[in-house]
């Protein structure tokens, strides 16, 4: 399953076309309903082409003004899943019915160790800008994702290594740090470090997550700048569980890892 990044989501482009066709009928302008939900009209046409999200927002004022008895308000549940990236949601599902994760980041702290304040550093970061609303969303989604995984019984198999420069990236307070020390406290959850020192070629290529369900299937998620992919193919899980493999053998042990990471709290602080 490889993520396309050039069609949006159906749902998108459904709820975008309801949305015309309502605020049509109604003889609502696109003006109008821009005014009172305070978009701009561009904005506006965007959703109604479904190229960007309609928001429960948008879809509560316009189902007022079109008269049109909760039917453009119903689809914001359909529109649930759209707080996910569109080429990450395939890899999210999977992630819910996983009873194993191994996962190696290069630049970012992974989304399931992250501060709340990281995670909105990096979402109201992101290019093309997000509306406010949508970022509330994601962040919230990914504390959602931590919440789940955290509560699962019997517990989920959590591996983490991260490289070095993911941890000196200026993002990283020292309060992200402590999260990470505290998140590999219990006995499912290992985190590990990849130094600056012991790099190997195949660290370089990007990060990626191995997923394994409890009817053992497997599937390998690597993701790129414009592109990523999820792939239940035995070929390609052979790949990344070598790349991962010697990855980890290189990595600093568990407790070696707390104890560099304790150094840079205290160098921090």
């Amino acid at each position: 399953m490889t993520g396309d990044n050039n069609q949006p989501p159906a749902a998108w482009r459904y709820s975008g076309d309801q949305l015309k066709r309502w605020r049509t009928k109604a003889d609502v302008t696109r003006e109008k309903l821009a005014s009172a939900a305070n978009y701009s009209p561009e904005t506006i046409g965007s959703m109604e082409r479904g190229v960007r999200r309609p928001t429960p927002r948008v879809l509560d004022i316009a189902d007022a003004l079109c008269d049109a008895d909760g039917m453009l308000s119903a689809a914001k549940k359909f529109l649930d899943r759209e707080r996910f990236p569109a080429r990450a949601q395939d890899f999210m599902e999977r992630e819910r019915e996983a009873t194993c994760i191994w996962s190696y980041e290069v630049t970012y702290i992974p989304g399931l160790l992250q501060t709340r304040e990281y995670a909105r550093a990096l979402i109201d970061n992101h290019v093309p800008l997000l509306d406010e609303e949508t970022v509330e969303e994601r962040i919230a989604a990914r504390m959602e994702r931590q919440a789940v995984l955290a509560e699962r019984k019997p517990p989920v198999g959590l591996s983490f290594v991260l490289y070095e420069a993911a941890l000196r990236c200026p993002l990283v307070d020292g309060e992200q740090l402590r999260r990470l020390l505290e998140a590999a406290r219990p006995r499912n959850v290992v985190v590990q470090v990849l130094p600056f020192d012991r790099v190997v070629p195949a660290a370089l290529l990007g990060p990626m997550v191995l997923l394994e369900t409890r009817d053992y299937d497997r599937f390998a998620f690597t993701e790129g700048s414009f592109a990523s992919e999820l792939s239940s193919d035995p070929g390609v899980v052979s790949r990344v569980t070598e790349r991962l493999s010697m990855i980890r053998t290189q990595a600093l042990d568990p407790d070696e890892s707390a104890r560099f990471i304790e150094r840079m709290v205290d160098q921090r602080e």
